[in-house]
């Protein structure tokens, strides 16, 4: 299994949940405070995901790099 490719549809469904609750959060704009509340949180969980797949990414590069430098 590759880690990047993982991470990458991690970073993919993030982005979908993150924009999802953007829009929740717009149409909630109008009136509904625990709406827009709930879209808000949704957002943060949403952005927080995001960032753990991009340290994945990040880590898996940094430790092929170390392979390639042994191997060399």
């Amino acid at each position: 299994m590759d880690p990047i490719v993982t991470a990458h549809y991690g970073m993919m469904a993030a982005t979908h949940r993150f924009d999802d609750a953007a829009r929740r959060a717009v149409g909630s704009a109008g009136g509904e405070f625990g709406d827009l509340a709930q879209a808000s949180a949704d957002m943060s969980e949403a952005k927080a995901e995001l960032e753990a797949n991009v340290l994945v990414v990040r880590t898996a590069e940094e430790m092929l790099g170390s392979l390639l430098n042994i191997r060399a």
